[in-house]
Formats: structure tokens, sequence, C-alpha cells
């Protein structure tokens, strides 16, 4: 499916619209240029989740975690991923394959440790342009 939006407004409505339709174990792979949408639709899916505080990008932590809402949150920035060992050092496939749903931006960087299967996120666009959202599911299984 192929959405566009037109502020990130609309980017974090839409990704709330999805938060409704996600389950535990789920993960959520953003992949975009910078600036093009993807902490706004992470923080549209913590909305949808139920997540009420302010959601931020976890650039310098790798990881946040969001507890309150429908399920747990797992939100990951993978932009400054050094390799797999980091991933592997925070214990990434219990969030992963656990009990919430795990979304992840710039999921690109994490290469083979994504899980099988994942719903792949592509934003394109940036600032106050319109975005082209295309969500599909990848990986097998």
């Amino acid at each position: 499916m192929v959405y566009t939006t037109n502020s990130a407004e609309e980017t974090e409505r839409l990704a709330a619209e999805l938060a409704a339709k996600l389950d535990a174990g789920d993960f959520v792979a953003l992949r975009g240029d910078l600036g093009a949408g993807k902490t706004a639709f992470a923080r549209g899916l913590a909305r949808g989740l139920g997540v009420r505080r302010t959601v931020l990008s976890p650039s310098f932590t790798l990881m946040r975690m969001y507890t309150e809402g429908r399920l747990p949150l797992y939100h990951f920035d993978m932009y400054r991923l050094s390799g797999p060992e980091d991933l592997a050092e925070i214990g990434f496939d219990e969030y992963a394959e656990g009990d919430g749903v795990c979304v992840a931006e710039w999921a690109e960087r994490a290469g083979a440790a994504l899980p099988q299967r994942y719903l792949d996120i592509y934003i394109e666009g940036s600032a106050d342009l319109p975005r082209r959202i295309t969500v599909s599911e990848a990986g097998e299984g």
C-alpha cells in the first residue's frame, strides 16, 4: 500500500491507525532519508498504542521503552549502530520477538539481525513536502 501525507501530523495519524492492527511480536522497520519522517511515524505508532508521554528518537541510546500502552513499544534507532554486536549487547532478539511491538528507525542498518518477518515502511520526502509512505510485508515465514 502507498499513502501520501502532507505534514508530520498526518504521518503520525497514519501510523496511529496502523498501530491498531499490530500485535505482540510485530516488528516495524522504518526506512527513509534523514528528515523523511521516521520519528514522526514512530510517535504515531506510540500514540496508537496508547503511549501518552513524549516520544523521542533514541539516537544516542539505541532503544527507548514505552510500557504504558496497550502493548509495550520498543523504539530503536539504528543510525549509530556500529555492528550487530551492539544489538546483541542490549538483547535485541528478546525485544524483536517479545511481548510488545518493535519499531526501528534506520532498520536497514541491522542487516541480518532483522526478524524473519516484519512490516517494511519506506518514507520518501522531507521537511514540509508531501511524504510518500510505502507499507509492505517483508521477510519470510
